[in-house]
């Protein structure tokens, strides 16, 4: 049988602004052309895709991108949702902040997300929402258990990243990744785990961080090994300009996911712009959780100075906006519906 050879960078580390990076030599390893170490590679995406129809499958093909809020919690789902969104996504760094009051520096843990998921989930149920894996909690085995959870508190996908733990942000510095064959394990793991479930898994790699100057080939690499390990789509993190989301679009397979986060190292771009370049899944992760930390670090300081918020009513939603938002009335009406005096039968016409 053929044989195909794999370099790594492995292990490389930024020490200063995103520009020092000191990095780990690692071994060459040959898999023969048909098997990457002890796993098989899987269908082709044009395969997988002809056969696994996702919900968020689905929506790709109709609409040909996605844009997809975050969300941290049932309230900021129910918005995203009725405010028309097609796809939500759960994001780690925003429930970090919004359940832990911690950055995203490795300090959620699976069952966390996988508990408040169920909530989200429950709660925005006209909408499919992924959840972020992060490193999916250990090796294969853990990536399984993670899976199955997310899967069973309603997710229709997940995030599923190469750093080492404690994983960061993907936009901060300090990352470092785990070798390439090793991630392709546990996302082979991970579609096993999925089996015939509606449930979408995207293979992120943050190998651009580890070098200015070989990053972008290494993950570029490293996404498309994860897509012949069993990915559904790929999402690159952080690419640094134009150049690179069209370098991205260009060369690795299947369906690609982009991250537009304020802020961050990547151009902000419109879907449309985006889909031009190759993209299908369109990621704004922290939009709601900024805009909620603005308000509330604005209201906040006026109410400390004043005492009062009768000059600031305007930036608050009305008493009658919120209970319309919790649709109260008809919670109204169900609990007049099972109210005791109200027949059983009567109730059900």
């Amino acid at each position: 049988m053929a044989s195909s050879t794999m370099h790594l960078s492995s292990v490389a580390v930024f020490t200063k602004e995103n520009r020092a990076l000191k990095t780990l030599p690692c071994k060459k390893i040959d898999f023969p052309s048909k098997v990457r170490g002890p796993f098989h590679i899987r269908a082709s995406s044009k395969e997988r895709f002809s056969v696994s129809q996702t919900r968020f499958h689905k929506l790709i093909e109709r609409d040909g991108v996605v844009l997809m809020p975050g969300c941290y919690d049932a309230l900021s789902a129910v918005i995203i949702q009725n405010a028309g969104f097609h796809a939500g996504f759960i994001s780690g760094y925003a429930l970090s902040a919004s359940l832990l009051g911690k950055p995203d520096f490795g300090f959620l843990t699976p069952p966390e997300m996988a508990m408040n998921a169920r909530f989200i989930c429950a709660t925005a149920s006209k909408i499919p929402i992924i959840a972020d894996a992060d490193t999916g909690g250990g090796n294969a085995l853990n990536v399984q258990r993670t899976v199955k959870d997310l899967i069973a508190a309603g997710a229709a996908g997940c995030f599923l990243e190469d750093q080492v733990w404690p994983k960061k942000c993907g936009h901060m510095r300090g990352k470092q990744v785990i070798p390439a064959e090793e991630h392709a394990q546990k996302i082979a793991a991970a579609r096993d785990a999925i089996g015939d479930n509606d449930f979408f898994l995207v293979a992120r790699t943050d190998a651009r961080a580890t070098s200015a100057k070989n990053g972008l080939e290494e993950a570029i690499f490293r996404a498309n090994l994860y897509m012949d390990a069993g990915a559904d789509a790929s999402f690159v993190e952080a690419p640094r300009d134009d150049e690179e989301l069209k370098e991205i679009g260009k060369r690795t397979k299947g369906y690609r996911v982009c991250n537009m986060l304020e802020g961050g190292i990547t151009p902000l771009h419109t879907p449309e712009e985006l889909k031009d370049m190759g993209f299908h899944l369109i990621v704004h992760p922290l939009t709601t959780l900024y805009a909620t930390a603005r308000a509330l670090v604005d209201i906040s300081k006026s109410l400390k100075e004043k005492g009062t918020t009768r000059e600031d009513l305007s930036k608050l939603a009305t008493f009658e906006e919120f209970n319309n938002l919790m649709s109260l009335e008809s919670w109204f009406e169900m609990e007049t519906r099972y109210s005791p005096g109200k027949s059983p039968v009567s109730s059900l016409h």
